[in-house]
């Protein structure tokens, strides 16, 4: 049978309720129908339908058909609940249950497709994509649109124009020809030619026989097409198999050089079926080895302790000001390669802990004229938690962020350089991403990491269309014309590639409509591969399984898998955090109070330093690895570097054999007390600059060495020498040269420098861009379904008709005497009316009320339509009518 024919009060599989005459007829009526809580569920779904909440159900049914809600909408639907919206494009309209059913199965038994085609149903109309009951079943017109074929964009079934679309504008006699060579009874009137070959190709047995008469070339023609692109592009002199189905219809002409199959056809070839592979079930997502949760907590603990210190690392390291700021916002290149050579990993994970500080909002410009990246103050709080609560900070700002660094070292639609920390970086969907690519590893038990590939696939089912449907309102590219040397009659498809006709002996087969993946869609599954990488790098999970900390932080199971649908939820942020960093804190590494000091002149820590020895000892020595033990060197520099905060060598040794569990070399003793020797000798002041020292003979040292010439130093007094620089640069100029100067204040005391550094003003962290506007809570979808409630029945109450007639702009009119009269009156019976009320701007409404006072020129009452009570000037209400019906 074919699907022309199936009768459209078929049997509604059972559990299924049969549709009635007396079902809806608009979107707007079958909205009214629903309860409550199908709008709480349709707004829930589509949130940018509350945006301003509608007046009534009519005005939400029209936003809810218009094209930029729709395409949001269906960008939103998984791959099954597409085709099933897809099938409804290309089915008769309105389709009863059946006859999409058959779509999927072609009259076959599915089980599977059969078992998930209710749900999907059930789906598109609770979103008011589809409407009506299952025996009159209506794709929203924008939705119909957008998937329906055309020659401009095919539809994603691969499918054409029926054969009545393309037929329209044909003349008459040429229809006639094609009626008679199809072994039709010969009719003068179009509309019925039409149909007898709708009739032909929707039979299966007379199409069968048919085509049991086709040559072989053209029946290979026909498989090389069915499953599209329907069009192609023959020359003026086609083939005797293109001619042959041209002549009976099987291909008919939308221009004069392009050819398409049309609808009927393809169904008859396909089986019946508007898919090649209906996708009904989730792919499940693989694993790739299982391992003992202990050990996956353990490495994502480690690595949520590097984590946190990279990027205290890192922030230390600009502590007394970072790189200059691009004149474009972000970080140069070369600063980029500087930061991770310092931090030791390729560039892109470099820019991944920038982004992540910066989300954090451990990170900003100063703001000053010469601007550059410093910590903010919110750095010096950070520091002072324990070590898991700063992850939690860190993980929680990575989560919600929709900076993405992936991008950096891109270009941009106008060929410009993406950088660091700079503009364009945001992508709205990577929140998302991000949350469900977590989620989905929550589905699996504790301890199993995810085949990566299935998890995409698994992405790219929940998410098909994910900004591919606007591009849809762009026209495909135009046929194109035959290759060089090809026959006559061939063709090549409107994609560009070997068509379904390039040569009778065989050319590529179609893919059923499925165009070159998109650049939207590609980005998508890049953030998922960029979310297992970084969640990775910052010990969300370990050795690519989620942690038991990571799944308190997004509120899942800790010991068992999550369900299908897993999201998180239930308790604040803040309260998740807390119980991460709880369940964190005994895996990290306890920090240790001593050093390990050798003859080398280096010092090993053999673990995490508390923060106070770490910090003193980041003074006085230069880390020269890093790993499980931290080794430190000692050197001039850094001795100095030490003196110059305002300690003595006494001080130094001290320090030494406090926290060193090994005595003092007898070399570290002698580097201190060498460096403390010399260092002072030498005072710095600024005249611009000065130089003085007691020792007159070293002061003409400095003069007859050359390379004191930059310097420009003269001799003032015998133990006073000035300088044609300041003070720095002078400073660090007899540095250069081995000497080790102090600098000293006006009043002559050597001048101490502290370690603390540049910080910026109080920044905060930079917002997330919204990706649409954001789901609405419980309490706002119950007062949003109450007003548009109150609104449609204040739109839809029955009235009695005025003694005077109503009016302009559909407003009732009456006197003022009248006005005045009839509310009067339904204070007393405590009745309720419907007014026409302009305001003070002059925008016009009506409105249900029920009046409870009238005084001073005012009426007071309950307002239905806003569910409130208020008060009109009676001078700005344009007439009252009494309702038919007086229960609102």
């Amino acid at each position: 049978m074919g699907i022309g024919e199936l009768d459209r009060e078929a049997h509604v599989p059972e559990g299924r309720p049969k549709g009635t005459a007396a079902g809806p007829r608009t979107l707007a009526e079958a909205l009214r129908a629903r309860g409550d809580d199908g709008l709480a569920a349709l707004l829930r779904a589509r949130p940018d339908l509350l945006g301003p909440v509608p007046n009534d159900l009519t005005q939400l049914a029209t936003r809810a058909g218009t094209r930029a809600s729709v395409v949001r909408a269906l960008e939103r639907l998984d791959r099954f609940s597409l085709q099933v919206a897809e099938a409804l494009a290309v089915a008769p309209d309105p389709a009863p249950y059946p006859v999409l059913l058959d779509l999927f199965t072609g009259g076959r038994e599915e089980p599977e497709t059969e078992a998930a085609l209710p749900g999907a149903v059930a789906l598109l109309r609770e979103q008011a994509l589809v409407w009506g009951e299952d025996d009159r079943l209506r794709l929203v017109r924008t939705a119909r649109e957008l998937l329906a074929p055309s020659p401009q964009h095919p539809s994603p079934t691969g499918l054409g124009p029926t054969v009545a679309e393309a037929t329209a504008g044909m003349s008459p006699g040429r229809l006639q020809e094609i009626v008679a060579a199809a072994g039709l009874p010969s009719t003068h009137d179009p509309v019925s030619a039409v149909a007898a070959l709708t009739g032909l190709f929707t039979d299966r047995e007379r199409m069968g026989a048919l085509l049991d008469t086709a040559p072989p070339e053209a029946l290979a023609v026909l498989d090389r097409l069915v499953w599209g692109p329907p069009y192609g592009e023959v020359t003026a002199r086609p083939t005797a198999p293109v001619g042959w189905l041209r002549d009976r219809g099987l291909l008919l002409p939308v221009s004069p050089r392009t050819m398409v199959l049309p609808r009927e056809v393809a169904l008859h070839l396909r089986g019946g079926r508007a898919h090649r592979a209906p996708e009904p079930r989730a792919p499940e997502v693989g694993v790739v080895r299982a391992y003992r949760p202990q050990v996956v907590d353990s490495a994502a603990a480690g690595q949520a302790y590097a984590a946190v210190a990279t990027v205290e690392e890192l922030l230390k390291s600009w502590d007394h000001g970072g790189p200059a700021v691009l004149r474009a916002g972000g970080l140069a290149v070369r600063d980029l390669k500087r930061t991770a050579a310092a931090l030791d990993v390729p560039e892109p994970v470099a820019a991944f802990w920038l982004e992540l500080a910066y989300g954090a909002g451990l990170l900003a410009s100063d703001g000053e004229a010469d601007e550059r990246y410093a910590p903010t103050p919110a750095y010096d709080d950070w520091l002072d938690q324990p070590p898991a609560e700063r992850w939690a900070r860190l993980a929680g700002a990575w989560l919600k962020a929709t900076r993405t660094p992936g991008l950096v070292g891109g270009q941009d639609a106008k060929g410009r350089t993406l950088s660091a920390l700079g503009p364009d970086l945001d992508r709205a969907a990577a929140p998302e991403v991000r949350h469900r690519v977590l989620a989905l590893l929550a589905t699996l038990p504790p301890g199993a990491a995810a085949d990566p590939e299935t998890l995409l696939a698994r992405l790219r089912w929940e998410r098909p269309t994910r900004g591919t449907t606007t591009a849809r309102s762009t026209p495909a590219p135009a046929a194109s014309v035959p290759a060089p040397g090809t026959d006559a009659g061939t063709t090549r498809a409107e994609t560009g590639a070997a068509g379904p006709w390039a040569s009778e002996a065989g050319a590529a087969r179609g893919t059923g409509g499925t165009s070159a993946p998109r650049p939207a869609a590609d980005l998508r599954e890049r953030l998922a591969r960029w979310a297992l990488r970084d969640a990775e790098l910052l010990g969300i999970t370990g050795r690519g399984a989620l942690s038991t900390a990571a799944r308190a932080l997004l509120n899942l199971p800790l010991d068992a898998p999550a369900g299908p649908a897993a999201e998180g939820g239930g308790v604040e942020p803040e309260v998740a955090a807390e119980r991460a960093a709880e369940l964190l804190e005994p895996l990290l590494p306890r920090p240790v109070d001593h050093v390990l000091l050798q003859a080398d002149l280096t010092a090993v820590a053999p673990g995490p330093l508390l923060r106070p020895l770490a910090d003193a000892l980041a003074v006085l020595a230069d880390v020269e690895s890093k790993g499980g033990a931290t080794v430190y060197r000692f050197t001039p520099g850094s001795v100095r570097r030490a003196l110059d905060t305002g300690r003595s060598a006494s001080d130094l040794h001290a320090f030494l054999a406090a926290h060193a569990r090994t005595p003092v070399p007898q070399p570290l003793a002698y580097l201190i007390d060498d460096v403390a020797r010399k260092h002072g000798h030498l005072r710095i002041g600024a005249a611009s600059a000065y130089v003085r020292c007691d020792d007159d003979a070293l002061l003409g040292e400095i003069l007859a060495d050359r390379r004191s010439a930059p310097l420009r130093l003269r001799r003032l007094a015998p133990t006073v020498l000035a300088a044609q620089t300041d003070p720095s640069s002078l400073l660090d100029g007899l540095r250069s040269m081995g000497y080790a100067p102090a600098a000293e204040s006006a009043e002559g005391d050597v001048m101490i420098s502290r370690a603390d550094a540049h910080r910026t003003p109080p920044r905060t962290p930079p917002a997330p861009v919204p990706d649409g506007p954001p789901a609405p809570d419980a309490t706002l979808l119950k007062a949003a379904v109450h007003a548009i409630r109150a609104g449609d029945h204040a739109a839809t109450a029955v009235r009695k008709e005025p003694a005077v007639p109503v009016t302009t702009g559909g407003l009732p009119r009456t006197s003022a005497a009248e006005t005045l009269a009839t509310v009067q009156a339904a204070v007393m019976t405590g009745s309720a009316v419907w007014i026409g009320y302009v305001n003070a701007e002059g925008a016009a409404s009506q409105r249900v009320i029920a009046p409870v006072r009238v005084e001073g020129g005012f009426v007071t009452g309950y307002d239905h339509t806003a569910d409130e009570v208020r008060t009109y000037p009676l001078h700005r209400i344009t007439g009252v009518a009494e309702l038919a019906d007086e229960e609102v």
